[in-house]
């Protein structure tokens, strides 16, 4: 699942006409190359949720089918109601079905990074696989010895939810959760984030972290991000 709903506030001017998902980094929309990376990692079907200028995003990912035939583009339409991350999943679970239900792949559409997607993929283990690393940010994921997910914290305002540790990784916004996991999200509202479904059931369902310590990431958000781009593509 490739997440595409979010409004891009960070990105104004130019997602007040076009979605997030759009915007071009050297002159390639943004869900393209993610779109291209999961491809590439032996994906079959794709499931991309739209909100903010749905119709736009629409429209591209009918040109995007033409240009991966073999996988099978599905959208997940929030334009009614943007439902936040946790709600997203829960909203497309049905798209996802499989017999036997395989683990699904989640990736924020607006992450360019240097991971491998189908190694990722093979690592996974449990309820919940979280990539992290070790980058320098505000908000950190806590894990116990054995990287199992056990909290969160904020260490510039020393908010923790859960329990805090000395293991703390930053998350990258690409994970993998079981169909098993997603049916907890019965008990959730419509409208919840994935990280506070995923700090609520840690105490009893197996989330774990992923240390990447090579990762090259860039979080293509907001402007001054979106000028580094082309040069981080660059870099191998």
């Amino acid at each position: 699942m490739i997440f595409a709903a979010g409004k891009g506030t960070r990105l104004k001017p130019l997602t007040d006409v076009i979605p997030k998902a759009l915007v071009p980094v050297d002159d390639v929309p943004l869900i393209q190359r993610v779109m291209q990376k999961i491809v590439d990692s032996g994906a079959t079907r794709v499931v991309v949720n739209i909100h903010h200028h749905a119709r736009q995003l629409e429209n591209y990912l009918s040109l995007l089918q033409m240009k991966f035939p073999t996988v099978e583009i599905l959208i997940s339409d929030e334009s009614g109601n943007l439902l936040d991350t946790g709600g997203g999943i829960k909203h497309a679970r049905e798209l996802f079905s499989d017999v036997p239900p395989t683990p699904v792949l989640i990736h924020n559409c607006d992450i360019l990074s240097n991971v491998n997607l189908a190694d990722f993929y093979a690592s996974h283990q449990g309820d919940a696989t979280l990539l992290v690393s070790q980058r320098e940010t505000q908000r950190y994921l806590c894990f116990d010895d054995d990287m199992r997910l056990v909290g969160w914290t904020n260490i510039a305002t020393g908010e923790v939810k859960g329990t805090k540790t000395d293991n703390l990784y930053a998350f990258s916004g690409i994970h993998i959760m079981s169909q098993q996991l997603m049916q907890r999200m019965d008990a959730y509202p419509d409208i919840f984030p994935i990280m506070d479904f995923y700090l609520h059931e840690c105490a009893t369902a197996d989330i774990r972290g992923c240390l990447k310590t090579d990762l090259r990431l860039l979080d293509v958000g907001k402007t001054d991000t979106l000028e580094k781009a082309t040069e981080f593509l660059c870099k191998k």
